[in-house]
């Protein structure tokens, strides 16, 4: 199934996607979409249940995120191209949850920034509990897959000090969705299509098969060393094509600029960037 939240910032309602592609409303089933309650949505019928309106705002497909684990230099290419070493073990850093943002919500560059870039990644939500996973057991933790986009602000992360989350971390910096999609709909994670474009012209191209670490090792290694609770999210890297890898010129994004990208059962995403505007943080 496609669960999604929709509605106004802060607002947002539970759904469904049914056959059609069509939202359909939840919420007179439950107050909001969690992951402990996607098994008793499981049996529901999303032709029962009453339309969403046309055109509605997608938000955050869940909700509850307690924390976001992203994997850097997961893609052989994309460490290449970073000028990075082959990871010989999975790179782990953190997203703040108050970068996550709408599938198709502007996308804020920080006050100063010069270096915003572009990811396409998988992302992962927790369902179940993880500690010291065995691999072999890894998938079965999983609520279900999502899209996201690992923006970053490449001066932020690499110019100032060590920590990767000064350029991963700001406002609106993680768009997720526009669907939580649970594992029967996905089958193989290790077999998905990915792509994304700016202003028309398509920048990464990849398939989640040329992971270095696949999903199952990924969710067994974090557990070794963090806690994943349900509704956590594991973003998982991203193929070759980011800007600050274009050559002969790297490319940054800019005011005005737009982000287009999809991987394959999970939707697409559609992105303006915007410059920095200190009365929109609210």
């Amino acid at each position: 199934m496609k669960f999604c939240r929709f509605g106004a910032i802060g607002a947002e309602q539970p759904g469904v996607i049914d056959a059609q592609g069509r939202v359909r409303d939840l919420s007179a089933q439950v107050p909001d979409l969690t992951v402990d309650r996607l098994a008793q949505l499981a049996a529901l019928d999303p032709e029962t249940l009453p339309l969403a309106p046309e055109g509605v705002r997608y938000g955050v497909p869940v909700a509850g995120v307690g924390k976001i684990v992203a994997i850097g230099l997961n893609y052989r290419d994309h460490a290449l191209e970073s000028n990075l070493p082959i990871p010989t073990e999975p790179m782990m850093f953190m997203k703040a949850v108050t970068s996550l943002s709408g599938p198709n919500d502007d996308v804020m560059l920080p006050e100063g920034a010069t270096h915003g870039d572009w990811e396409v990644e998988l992302g992962v939500v927790i369902g179940r509990a993880c500690r010291y996973v065995a691999e072999a057991d890894a998938l079965d933790h999983v609520a279900g897959y999502v899209l996201a986009n690992d923006v970053s602000e490449r001066f932020n992360q690499k110019e100032r000090g060590t920590q990767w989350s000064k350029g991963k971390g700001h406002d609106t910096f993680c768009p997720v969705g526009p669907w939580l999609v649970t594992p029967d709909e996905v089958g193989d994670p290790q077999a998905l299509d990915m792509r994304l474009d700016v202003n028309g012209v398509q920048m990464q191209t990849g398939n989640t098969r040329t992971m270095i670490f696949g999903v199952a090792e990924l969710i067994a290694y974090v557990s070794r060393f963090v806690t994943l609770l349900p509704g956590d999210l594991l973003i998982t890297g991203t193929p070759p094509g980011v800007g600050e890898g274009k050559k002969p010129d790297k490319i940054f994004l800019k005011p005005g600029d737009v982000m287009e990208l999809a991987i394959d059962k999970l939707g697409t995403q559609r992105q303006q960037v915007v410059a920095f505007d200190r009365a929109r943080l609210g």
